[in-house]
């Protein structure tokens, strides 16, 4: 039977001998059956989520010409601020406003790759504005950094991965990636106006229907709104509302690419809170892999390391449960435009931001156009002349 409820765990079980034989018990089944969990207890001070709330809501209180300041389009980093309704998932406009960040970096040099244009400095909001905005998220960046990478190496040990398993994936010293920097993570603050400050018309696709990328994200849900939704396996939607004191941990597409399927990416979608509700605040952070990853690398490494027993208990969930596969774009595929998941981080990001894809980007907008086009024209021929603007979803959302 598959899921109809979102799992709830205590990750101070882990840190404990005699109870993380259980913990990791539980995080298997979540890998397995879900790819959702809730976590508490993750080690952060309840006061530092205050003050992430705090600010993360006062950022969207601050004059509209201060955020245009910042605007995502003023750099190729994609980084920075974006109006409402700017952003397209499952081809249909994401109606919420928001600010992407990302743990910094310099700019890159001439001679790197395209794609180490998303390693870059943030676009702060002005300081004389939010005096504690900047240190704020600068902290929980990086506890939450050291929380994921930690975190993965439980994933590794419940399906019998060495901890360091993933490892190699890492920018960072002692890591796999790239020995002279550190691992960029990247985190969102969301605003979501309900539906009837959008306006009829509009509907209620706060984020299309979609999964994430890389290895895992960790939503902090910043409002007692609902409107987060996880699509089971039978194709129903399963609310996943908001709990005091918790993570919401999304399993993402890399994660389910290295392990060969056993551990199970989510579709999952936002729903605009209803109208006179007012707006629904998150905050999600995405853990990082390294932008030279290849492809073929990332879908061989499971072939003699994950035990055939693992990959048996995943077959035994999907026979369970009817084998259903849905319709969401899967990003992690070799073979395609893409060799490494820094090239296909990028062409994802102009997928979703148009706007700052015809600026930074023209060519690649021009390719991603062409092939949704040819999309198009494959699933609806009679169709064919209507433009295509976005299609599936493989980068951060919540």
């Amino acid at each position: 039977m598959s899921f109809t409820s979102i799992p709830i765990l205590d990750l101070a079980q882990a840190s404990d001998p005699a109870t993380k034989p259980q913990f990791l018990a539980e995080l298997r089944h979540a890998l397995m059956e879900v790819g959702f969990l809730y976590l508490k207890n993750v080690g952060i001070p309840d006061e530092l989520f205050k003050q992430v709330i705090r600010e993360g809501k006062a950022f969207f209180d601050i004059p509209e010409e201060e955020k245009l300041k910042i605007e995502m389009k003023n750099a190729p980093s994609f980084l920075g601020y974006s109006r409402l309704s700017a952003e397209i998932t499952a081809g249909g406009i994401d109606h919420r406003e928001q600010i992407d960040l990302s743990t910094e970096h310099p700019l890159p040099g001439p001679d790197a790759p395209l794609y180490d244009n998303l390693l870059a400095p943030n676009q702060w909001p002005s300081s004389s504005i939010l005096p504690n905005f900047r240190e704020t998220f600068t902290e929980y960046m990086n506890r939450m950094g050291e929380i994921s990478i930690s975190f993965t190496s439980l994933i590794a040990e419940a399906i019998d991965l060495p901890p360091d398993a993933f490892n190699k994936y890492f920018d960072g010293p002692g890591f796999g990636g790239r020995q002279n920097q550190t691992q960029q993570h990247k985190l969102k603050i969301v605003k979501y106006p309900d539906v009837g400050t959008l306006g009829s018309g509009k509907g209620n696709q706060g984020v299309g229907p979609h999964k994430d990328s890389m290895l895992s994200s960790y939503l902090l849900q910043a409002s007692q709104h609902r409107g987060l939704q996880v699509q089971n396996m039978r194709g129903e939607w399963i609310d996943c509302p908001p709990i005091d004191g918790t993570l919401v941990v999304a399993i993402g597409q890399g994660l389910e690419a290295l392990t060969q399927g056993v551990c199970v990416s989510t579709t999952h979608r936002v729903l605009s809170p209803e109208a006179g509700k007012g707006a629904r605040y998150s905050i999600p952070f995405f853990q990082g892999v390294s932008g030279d990853a290849e492809f073929e690398d990332l879908e061989n490494v499971g072939v003699g390391q994950v035990k055939e027993e693992i990959k048996e208990l995943r077959r035994r969930v999907l026979e369970e449960n009817g084998g259903r596969l849905d319709d969401v774009e899967f990003t992690f595929r070799k073979g395609g435009v893409a060799k490494t998941l820094g090239e296909a981080t990028l062409r994802n990001r102009v997928k979703s931001h148009q706007d700052v894809g015809e600026i930074w980007y023209p060519d690649i907008l021009e390719s991603v156009r062409a092939e949704q086009a040819a999309l198009a024209r494959k699933k609806s021929p009679v169709v064919e002349a209507v433009p295509i603007v976005g299609e599936g979803k493989a980068v951060e959302a919540h």
